[in-house]
């Protein structure tokens, strides 16, 4: 018991380090801060409301929510109870016998709040309502209910923008866990694997990568050094079908930032490797994008992913999502440059003899005096 607690906190200590290290996260979220922002920018944000609000969190969203009603509420019992009070229908004025209210019954600051509310939520007056003693009080009721009119469209609409974002579509596509380095068609590749869960598909997909490194060019350093990286599936890289789950694998030739790591090295490099897919879903037109990473600890050199598509009795085809991370250790070279200069090498995980290579014996040399 001891020993699974020991190992588990110090997972979650590695994912913990992991996270914070990583500028785009395993769900696609961007962990990133901005700092010294002028206070003219932050206005922006203010000028964009829509887009603000749009992209709040639920929690606060329900905060403003409730917030900005009662608020409105309670700021249109302040102008009910002046209204009042300027007419002498407080309790506290003493008000003569016969004497017409601006709005019956409204006589302290509680019947004022309910008033207001019952006016912008249209819930019907009941003893409560206005009389033709102040216009004041008209204009007031057509004021209130415009504006709790926009009230109401203003936080539909937020709802409805933020229950129908693309990016809740983009939850539904899941890449795998880690990335793998095996032999694929003659050469080395690495490889990721990506699932879409909904039987709609992603129209136009087009899946690539980015490399992110710190580098020192000329004596500059050049923090987050962009490298495109292109993936791609047997029918190209553009236009995916994605009814089922697709293993997409990168060539790791000359042109690949990955061809000078080895099995040795490649844990050893500090990089980040940020993998997008595009596309439009099928249901809503609306485009999204999904997006993961992947740090050198999560890539797999001499591994190859399980296959998980089968064909059954009946002739349908069936998705197995328990082997969908699963990997298997396959032979595969310890570095790219053997790879691709010794025949033969897929067959040694340490490395290859060269068979050309002639042991001699060589005599040591004579010694001679001065």
């Amino acid at each position: 018991m001891t020993r699974s607690l020991r190992e588990w906190f110090k997972e979650y200590m590695s994912e913990r380090r992991g996270r914070k290290n990583r500028l785009v996260t395993k769900d696609g979220r961007c962990n990133i801060e901005f700092g010294n922002v002028m206070h003219r920018n932050r206005f922006a944000y203010v000028l964009d409301f829509w887009t603000t609000f749009v992209e709040t969190r639920w929690r606060f969203i329900l905060l403003y929510f409730v917030a900005s009603f009662t608020l409105s509420w309670f700021i249109f019992g302040l102008i009910w109870y002046w209204l009042a009070r300027n007419n002498g229908d407080l309790l506290w004025q003493n008000p003569p016998p016969g004497h017409k209210p601006c709005a019956f019954s409204v006589n302290d600051m509680t019947y004022a709040f309910l008033f207001s509310l019952e006016t912008q939520s249209t819930i019907g007056f009941g003893n409560i309502y206005v009389t033709d003693q102040c216009p004041g009080g008209v204009a007031l009721i057509v004021i209130q209910t415009i504006i709790g009119l926009f009230i109401n469209i203003f936080w539909c609409g937020i709802v409805m923008t933020k229950i129908s974002l693309p990016k809740k579509r983009a939850k539904t596509i899941t890449f795998s866990e880690s990335a793998v380095i095996c032999p694929k068609k003659g050469t080395l590749c690495l490889q990721i694997r990506v699932a879409n869960l909904r039987k709609t598909l992603m129209i136009g997909s087009q899946i690539y990568g980015k490399l992110l490194r710190t580098t020192v060019t000329g004596g500059e350093t050049v923090i987050l050094d962009q490298v495109s990286i292109d993936f791609m599936v047997d029918a190209g890289k553009d236009n995916l079908f994605f009814v089922c789950p697709l293993t997409l694998y990168h060539i790791i030739d000359k042109s690949s930032p990955f061809f000078n790591m080895a099995v040795d090295t490649m844990h050893q490099q500090d990089f980040e490797l940020v993998v997008f897919l595009d596309g439009m879903a099928e249901s809503t037109s609306s485009a999204c994008q999904v997006r993961t990473s992947y740090i050198p600890q999560e890539i797999m050199w001499g591994y190859d992913f399980l296959p998980i598509i089968s064909r059954s009795k009946e002739g349908r085809y069936r998705v197995d999502f328990s082997n969908f991370a699963k990997v298997v250790p396959v032979p595969t070279a310890h570095c790219t440059h053997c790879y691709h200069n010794e025949p033969g090498n897929h067959l040694h995980l340490k490395g290859i003899d060269n068979k050309g290579f002639e042991v001699i014996d060589i005599e040591p040399p004579n010694g001679t005096k001065m």
